[in-house]
């Protein structure tokens, strides 16, 4: 470009470095396009679908990233030559005034609506909140499964004998007295205040406890499957739920683009407007962790109004109307929220540190710059520890549930039964066709007992409510499923079926 641009044009640039250049580029394109290959069909691979979903939705954000950076780029220099009046340049200031060289791209009387090092300043923005949006997420995501990691020896312990002798269906036992009752139902239930002062404090000490997963669990399993059916695994339902909730959380919405320009608005010398939205985060998680728990503390005194005197285990029943406005997903829209502006909150910090230094105006008061960052990481520890578990748990009590999750746990139950009854007939025909003398002394009623002529397994009993929608068909060595269009989720209704016993040969 002639005139007043500095440095030389691509008329007298070096033609290896323009190659240089471009090659460097294109190539780390190609090796991120292809990393993004590879993790999708590990994804697929391992039948995560959800996640598969997720990293779908982040490709159309980096399209979108990758968009508005080429406008930014093609527009870059018709922008700068827009002028506005004095007055209008001189308003609504992010830092004081300083004196400043005549613009020779405006008329007398006016100035640049924005120069091209704003724009390019903007530009780096944008791309530092987008990555941050995305790695914050991916942050709080993997250090709540991790909190959650302690819930799969709950799961396993639902399988033993003592689960099974400590919640025997045929015992009495009065509300109160149950682990369940004594946890929630011994003090501070008689006001509503009280309740709410009391679950505020127990989100930040055992915020699920063992007894609360298992009561929850026992709940979902009565009312959208089959009380029978007690090998579910609850927390593999729960992983495979928060991993649907992640493609929601993991992009930037159209209003979370608009809040981003709100802010930016208001960001004005001396306003201290981003000190104030730093604390909506917090109050937020603070807020929605004592819902959570005021849901469970709720289901426990639904049971002791319904009956003092309960038989096996406690038994609560999911509904909407425990939630906000009677919609659970409304839980999930706030924590959306929380961790946009948390992540709009390190991205700024990142992008003036980089982009201005830490003497900036916008670190003029050191005590505002420390307090924002101690609260955004409070949400991050209390968001991660604390409500994205109790999220995950909760969440589960509405009166609907995931078919599409159900529908993939209950296939993967059916496969794997099917393949136990594969390996048995594998081992019974290799039996039968071992010689004959080793076979009659193995059938000789002295060394044999008469369980094991019946020690082949029926199979488990599965909710047909849950695959309504597939049909199982049975060909050779496989199970197909055939899946038909449908809504997410459906009405609860506990059906159960048993599946035909496997004909021995």
């Amino acid at each position: 470009m002639a005139g007043g641009s500095s440095g030389a044009s691509l008329e007298y640039t070096p033609t290896w470095a323009l190659a240089t250049v471009c090659l460097f580029f294109i190539f780390i394109s190609i090796i991120l396009e292809y990393i993004i290959h590879l993790l999708s069909h590990w994804l697929k691979r391992s039948r995560k679908t959800a996640l598969n979903d997720a990293l779908e939705k982040l490709k159309s954000e980096l399209m979108l990233l990758g968009f508005m950076s080429l406008l930014l780029a093609v527009t870059q220099e018709r922008i700068s030559k827009m002028c506005v009046p004095n007055g209008a340049g001189n308003i609504m200031l992010p830092c004081r005034k300083m004196p400043e060289a005549i613009d020779d791209s405006c008329p007398s009387g006016k100035v640049a609506l924005m120069s091209q090092d704003g724009i390019h300043q903007l530009h780096i923005f944008i791309f530092v909140l987008a990555v941050m949006q995305i790695v914050y997420t991916v942050l709080t995501l993997a250090l709540g499964r991790a909190k959650m990691r302690r819930w799969e020896a709950w799961e396993k312990e639902t399988q033993t004998t003592e689960y099974q002798v400590a919640n025997d269906p045929n015992r009495f036992r009065f509300t109160r007295q149950t682990t369940f009752g004594r946890r929630h139902l011994t003090s501070c239930t008689e006001t509503s205040i009280q309740l709410w002062i009391k679950c505020f404090f127990r989100q930040f000490i055992h915020s699920v406890a063992k007894v609360d997963y298992l009561t929850l669990r026992h709940g979902f399993i009565s009312a959208h499957l089959s009380s029978r059916l007690n090998n579910f695994n609850f927390k593999n339902y729960i992983q495979r739920s928060l991993d649907e909730d992640f493609k929601a959380v993991v992009g930037i919405s159209p209003l979370m683009w608009f809040l981003v320009v709100l802010l930016m608005l208001l960001d004005v010398y001396r306003w201290n407007v981003y000190f104030w939205v730093s604390c909506i985060p917090l109050l937020i998680v603070l807020v929605l962790g004592t819902k959570l728990e005021l849901i469970v503390a709720s289901m426990a005194l639904q049971t002791k109004d319904q009956n003092n005197v309960i038989i096996g285990t406690p038994l609560v029943r999911p509904n909407d109307r425990y939630f906000w406005f009677g919609h659970p997903g409304f839980v999930l829209t706030l924590i959306h929220y929380t961790l946009f502006v948390n992540a709009f909150e390190f991205a700024f910090f990142i992008w003036v540190t980089i982009q201005f230094g830490f003497n900036s105006c916008y670190h003029e008061n050191t005590a505002i710059i420390i307090t924002r960052i101690v609260l955004a990481v409070s949400v991050q520890v209390i968001c991660s520890y604390i409500t994205l578990p109790l999220y995950a748990l909760v969440t589960q009590m509405g009166s609907n549930f995931k078919s599409k999750v159900l529908e993939e746990q209950m296939a993967n139950i059916i496969r794997q039964w099917h393949a136990d009854v594969r390996e048995r007939r594998k081992k019974q025909q290799l039996f039968l066709q071992s010689p004959r003398t080793s076979l009659s002394a193995e059938w000789s009623p002295r060394r044999v007992s008469a369980t094991e002529f019946s020690s082949f397994p029926s199979p488990t009993s599965v909710p047909s409510d849950s695959i309504r929608k597939g049909k199982i068909l049975e060909e050779e060595d496989e199970i197909v499923i055939e899946e038909a269009a449908g809504s997410s989720t459906r009405p609860s209704r506990p059906v159960i079926v048993e599946l035909s016993r496997v004909r021995r040969e």
